[in-house]
């Protein structure tokens, strides 16, 4: 059965729901009319016992079937509470003078009739009013009894509970016709939302997740259709990830087989007499050893092999700020006096809205993030910043789903678009003709930030740059992936 359920196709699904409505429908309107029909039978069968009572009333006719007629002395005392109705039946309505055929009490322990809104029709003949009259009250489920009077002064009691009473009637099932048309599409309902939500839930986690970390493998599960396209995916995230292991891996061996040549040029360089020379020499071996440690960084970062721990943020951040203080470099960290928070919206307030957390609780920013993969991409964001800024300050804001670090600088020779832009591999600003680098520190920070969930900013201030890191602080790696 479990395997007949895993190759399910959306189609098959489609038909079974439209079939499964189908049945549904018509089954409640199956109950629903013989309900109806049931019911109207019944107030039918009370109309004509009441059609032929009048006859038994007037004419002393024989009872109709299933109506006792007692002769009475008087009215019997009332031992317990009732509540009694008189009803009027007329020789004719349409007769300007009208005269009283018959006058019935009507006595019923479960309520008042509301005769008032008995239609009756002006041409109906006495008979046929008495039949409208029982018929309305076959339609309450109470025990009427009737009591009228002949012009003997005899008084007559009928008792019909075995034809219009609420024993006498039938069940009605047209509550439950409409509790399976409730029930029933509430259930398909689900099913359309749960097969729905499948696609929903791999979307979210393969946008939120990172692109290409070896254990972000989907689970194939749901229509085939779905199964299918995570299948695909995962065939593709292992293509991707191979393909950047065997690249990582030549730049690993052109890394190592280019250190020995390198260092034999040192040696020949610290050679040359020509200071100049030899100067310049050594300049372009160390940028060469650059590019390729950069290159080789920047693929690193991509394949993204590294755990995801929960850490103290704030932590991670002071230790890389003291280690700048301690080497006497320019850069400050500014704790934050607050922490906002989104708080779901509730009976009083139905939206969700941001409330501040103590400076306590500010000081302790936990998140799920790589930590090494962090530690690099701030150390790139506070060297760019000493480069082109003259000082960094760090700082960070958090909700309660995302932190952002903030690092300032002083620099302010570029546009933002222009920083936005050099995110891109191998591109740098028109300051840095005097600046060492390769034009991928940026680009490292971008991919640890996309594999974080957030992205990298910058904005212009009053005195410089703001970049800003916004990742993720929960832990999609492990929630969402095991929630498709």
């Amino acid at each position: 059965m479990g395997k007949l359920v895993e190759l399910t196709t959306l189609k098959v699904k489609a038909i079974i729901w439209c079939t499964c409505a189908l049945v549904i429908g018509m089954l409640s309107v199956w109950i629903w009319t013989n309900s109806n029909a049931a019911w109207d039978n019944y107030l039918n069968k009370s109309y004509r016992a009441g059609y032929e009572l009048y006859g038994s009333l007037t004419k002393g006719e024989p009872a109709p079937t299933g109506v006792e007629i007692m002769k009475m002395d008087k009215l019997p005392k009332v031992q317990k509470v009732i509540y009694p109705t008189v009803v009027s039946i007329l020789s004719h309505q349409s007769s300007p003078i009208q005269s009283t055929q018959l006058q019935l009490t009507i006595h019923s322990s479960d309520l008042k009739y509301p005769i008032a809104k008995l239609e009756q029709n002006i041409n109906d003949t006495p008979a046929q009013q008495l039949g409208n009259v029982i018929r309305f009250l076959a339609s309450f489920c109470s025990d009427p009894i009737l009591y009228t009077q002949r012009a003997d002064q005899i008084w007559l009691r009928v008792d019909g509970t075995k034809i219009w009473s609420c024993d006498a009637a039938p069940t009605d099932y047209r509550l439950l016709a409409a509790a399976i048309v409730f029930f029933g599409i509430a259930i398909l309902l689900v099913q359309i939302d749960t097969t729905t939500a499948m696609f929903t839930t791999f979307s979210s986690a393969l946008r939120n997740q990172s692109q290409f970390n070896g254990k972000h493998t989907f689970e194939a599960q749901g229509p085939r259709e779905l199964r299918e396209i995570i299948e695909t995916v995962n065939d593709y995230f292992e293509f991707e990830r191979e393909k950047l292991t065997k690249r990582a891996m030549v730049m690993s061996g052109v890394s190592h087989d280019l250190g020995t040549p390198a260092t034999r040029l040192r040696l020949r360089t610290a050679l040359i007499e020509d200071k100049e020379l030899r100067k310049r020499l050594e300049g372009d071996i160390d940028q060469m050893t650059s590019m390729i440690e950069g290159v080789l960084t920047y693929t690193r970062s991509e394949i993204d092999s590294e755990e995801t721990r929960r850490i103290s943020l704030t932590s991670l951040v002071e230790s890389i700020v003291a280690d700048y203080a301690d080497v006497g470099r320019p850069v400050t960290f500014e704790q934050a006096s607050h922490q906002e928070i989104e708080t779901p919206g509730s009976v009083f307030n139905a939206r969700a809205h941001a409330t501040l957390a103590p400076a306590e609780d500010a000081r302790r920013v936990l998140a799920y993030v790589r930590p090494m993969s962090m530690r690099r991409a701030i150390t790139n964001l506070i060297d760019n910043a000493l480069k082109y800024g003259r000082r960094a300050t760090v700082s960070i804001l958090t909700t309660s789903t995302t932190a952002t670090i903030l690092v300032e600088d002083e620099g302010n020779a570029l546009t933002v678009d222009q920083l936005n832009a050099l995110t891109a591999p191998f591109l740098r600003g028109e300051n840095s003709n005097y600046i060492e680098g390769t034009g991928l520190g940026l680009t490292i920070v971008s991919t640890i930030a996309k594999q974080h969930r957030g992205t990298l900013m910058f904005e212009k201030t009053s005195v410089g740059v703001r970049a800003k890191l916004k990742i993720g602080r929960i832990n999609h790696d492990t929630d969402v992936t095991d929630r498709l």
